[in-house]
């Protein structure tokens, strides 16, 4: 895989052409920060220090332009930033005696790196090593408010500034102390690696001075940063400080945490969605299996809790439960789909015979699990008067404020520790795991260690809910007249608000669900492209289903849809599909990604029949990316043969370019790109859940088929772009609607077709016998299964 980064695309990294040289920019402004009281150099950044959003130039003439949609003018990026402001303050850094920094993060570290990047973020203010960095996760803290929710590609963009600013605060409050030790003027002072340097050649380490630096009374002191041209650390590609840790074995995630007295604890989950247990014929004979401590019935099924896993496992399969009926009982794909269609809101602007002409189309989106790669878990020690939870959670004080109430405890009275997560994508919106422990440990009365199953998330888990987007685009003389969009979901479940539980609450209110999820759509969703007049509604049903946020919300579902009536406008238009996006596209940056990967991946190359390349670009929260893709689609490749497998077309190569703004650190944008290519093309190509009678019929991922080695392209270039601005852009989802959208353009291309339905396998026979319900989860393993955790 070929790798590019800012410095090699342009040594000189200029200020973007449409930022006159010399204006004044993040680098030039100062701020003001706080030293707390403390005893040792504690330092925080000014309440409202704000990050700015990239600056973006103006966007080119249209024939027929677009009105700018909501999102253009304030997106949820922007939302999260101006909420988090107001407690910036509260977020501190900390200077020791060993020369450390350390910085409790209030957001979750679920493998997109954020502890790398706000490192490096101090390490550049400070002008300390990286290594001399800690960067922890912070429990919840409710003053917080909505300071503390991982989400919406917000975390660098939010914290960026108020980092920063805490950190040259704690630098100048250094050089102020050493000039008092030296007898020397600050003026005269600089500071490298971790000390202050004198003109006479005196140095001090930051360990020698944080107790000096310390202060009595909160003082507020005002800062300078640094100018992007002096940046040492910001920029450039670092390895995750978390690397060696997670290849190691060494990292520890919740389920390698020690409590005392926490027990491995699973649950007889119902054979259909969110049933409930009527009554167990067998509870004393459970209960009186090796191993085994406790049995008793809980809100989501039965509790288990046993010397280990194993035996966890074995008891949850003896259970003989009646259940009642479920909130999705009987349903199917096929009767999810009527329904969305019966929701759909109607199109407005008609075909107009001999004026204009139309693209009609309408695609359907199966629903998509939400299951990260470390299963769904949590730690819970709940007691008459508190509670202590550990949990990989990204709304913690949601987790706090709603199991405190559940409890019947004072939310002082219920600690929440955020642990690191592996994998999220969404799915860690929700504290479903720690609320399920709460629960048992306070029936059981004692401590738990709550693992789902992997069956249990794919099958009563978080998923990405099913959809249909019905387009109607028309045109005449070569011009887009106007596009409409109709998007129809099933219910997104938006409980965990934008961070605290007032907005938790009312976003479950059956009234303001749909007035929240309506502005979810339309704080999220930009069409790049000047499209005549453009509206994108939605509609929302069936609220029976446990729904989740997955990585990019709505976006790659509705972007693949307008990408694929792009390509197929530029078709009857007789128009270049690259040709007609780059005449189209609103904004140069827009334009400048889209143009590098027609470029590095030769758009319009002669193809082998069966063969094609799609292209896409996707605006998000300031950041934009363009990706080509080729696949092959012979039946000599779609026939391959992997044993319990899908095989199918496969993507051969990509080319992704990605100007996230600022990047501050390319290598890690570098990865997030990758993993949005990887879900990309699985959402096209292989992975969809199948719902038959009120269940899902995969149970993991040997039939869940996510992105495998054998469909990953062989040629994977990513390109990180110069800077056009002083701030980071959102990157965490970024790349994933592109992907899926350049894989399905690339897709109807090769075989001639548009494709309608995704993934394009759903609708064969299926690849795999499913599991039974009943049991609920396969048989444990017996290797090792007698080991004491």
């Amino acid at each position: 895989m070929a790798r590019r980064h800012p410095a090699r695309e342009n040594p000189q990294s200029p200020p973007p052409a449409d930022v006159p040289a010399g204006a004044p920019g993040i680098g030039r402004r100062r701020f003001l920060g706080y030293v707390l009281a403390a005893p040792t150099l504690t330092v925080a950044a000014q309440a409202g220090a704000e990050a700015l959003a990239p600056a973006t130039a103006e966007a080119a003439e249209a024939v027929i332009p677009s009105l700018p949609g909501p999102a253009e003018l304030l997106d949820l990026n922007d939302l999260l930033t101006t909420a988090a402001l107001p407690t910036s303050h509260l977020v501190t850094i900390r200077v020791d005696a060993d020369g450390t920094a350390h910085f409790a993060l209030p957001r979750a570290e679920v493998g997109q790196g954020v502890t790398t990047s706000s490192a490096m973020l101090i390490a550049e203010e400070l002008d300390l090593p990286l290594e001399k960095v800690r960067v922890t996760l912070a429990d919840a803290r409710p003053e917080l408010l909505f300071n503390q929710l991982t989400g919406g590609s917000n975390t660098t963009v939010s914290t960026y500034t108020p980092i920063r600013v805490a950190a040259a605060v704690a630098r100048g409050r250094l050089l102020h102390a050493a000039s008092l030790v030296l007898g020397e003027a600050v003026s005269t002072l600089t500071t490298k690696a971790g000390t202050v340097l004198s003109p006479a050649g005196a140095v001090l380490g930051y360990g020698e001075l944080a107790a000096r630096a310390a202060a009595v009374t909160d003082t507020a002191v005002a800062v300078t940063l640094k100018k992007r041209a002096d940046f040492r650390v910001i920029g450039t590609p670092r390895r995750r400080q978390d690397a060696l840790d997670a290849v190691t074995g060494r990292k520890k995630f919740a389920m390698d945490l020690r409590v005392e007295g926490a027990l491995p604890t699973m649950v007889c989950r119902p054979p259909t969605i969110n049933g409930t247990v009527r009554s167990v014929a067998n509870l004393a004979a459970v209960r009186a299996m090796p191993g085994v401590t406790d049995v008793v019935t809980v809100s989501t099924g039965v509790a288990v809790r046993a010397r280990t896993f194993g035996q966890c496992v074995d008891a949850v399969r003896a259970l003989d439960v009646d259940w009642g009926p479920g909130t999705a009982e009987d349903a199917t794909d096929a009767t999810v789909l009527a329904e969305l269609r019966r929701a759909e809101l109607p199109l407005v602007v008609p075909p107009l015979p001999l004026l204009t002409k139309a693209v009609d189309a309408r695609f359907t989106f199966h629903f998509a699990s939400n299951a990260a790669l470390e299963t769904n878990c949590a730690i819970a020690d709940v007691r008459p008067d508190s509670a202590e939870i550990w949990a990989s959670l990204k709304a913690p004080i949601v987790a706090q404020e709603q199991i405190a109430l559940r409890l019947g405890l004072p939310v002082t009275a219920v600690k929440v520790h955020v642990t690191e997560g592996g994998g999220s994508f969404g799915r860690k919106l929700f504290h479903d795991a720690a609320h399920e422990a709460a629960e048992i440990s306070r029936k059981l009365g004692k401590p738990v260690k709550l693992m789902w199953h992997r069956t249990d998330d794919f099958r009563q888990g978080r998923t990405h809910p099913m959809s249909t987007s019905r387009v109607r685009a028309t045109y005449a003389l070569g011009e887009v007249l106007t596009y409409e969009q109709r998007h129809t979901s099933v219910a997104t479940d938006f409980g965990h608000g934008i961070g605290e539980v007032l907005t938790a609450e009312a976003a479950r209110l059956p009234v303001a669900d749909l007035t929240f999820s309506e502005a979810m759509f339309q704080l999220t969703q930009i069409s790049p492209y000047h499209l005549g007049v453009t509206t994108q509604l939605l509609a929302e049903t069936d609220k029976g289903y446990n729904t989740g946020s997955m990585r990019n919300i709505y976006s790659p579902n509705v972007r693949t849809a307008q990408e694929l009536v792009l390509d197929e406008l530029a078709r009857r238009m007789g128009e270049d599909a690259y040709a007609l996006r780059r005449r189209l596209v609103k904004e140069p940056r827009a334009r400048a990604v889209l143009d590098k990967v027609a470029q590095l991946g030769r758009w319009g190359r002669p193809m082998a029949p069966g063969t094609a390349q799609g292209i896409a670009v996707h605006p998000e929260y300031h950041s934009y990316v363009a990706v080509l893709a080729e696949i092959d689609c012979r039946p000599a490749t779609t026939g391959r043969t992997v044993p319990n497998a899908y095989t199918g077309p496969r993507v051969t190569k990509v080319v992704c370019a990605v100007d996230a703004g600022l990047a501050v650190n390319p290598r890690g944008l570098e990865a997030q790109m990758m993993g949005g290519v990887s879900d990309g093309i699985a959402l096209v190509l292989t992975s969809g859940l199948h719902l038959k009678d009120g269940a899902f019929l995969e149970s993991s991922w040997d039939n869940y088929f996510y992105t495998r080695q054998w469909n990953t392209p062989p040629e994977l270039e990513i390109v990180v772009m110069p800077p056009t601005g002083d701030t980071p852009g959102g990157a965490g989802e970024l790349a994933v609607a592109a992907a899926m959208a350049a894989v399905a353009c690339a897709y109807g291309r090769a075989t001639g077709t548009m494709p309608t339905v995704f993934p394009v396998n759903h609708t064969t026979p299926l690849p795999f016998t499913p599991s039974p319900t009943v049991p609920p989860i396969p048989a444990s393993p017996t290797d090792g299964r007698d080991g004491i955790l």
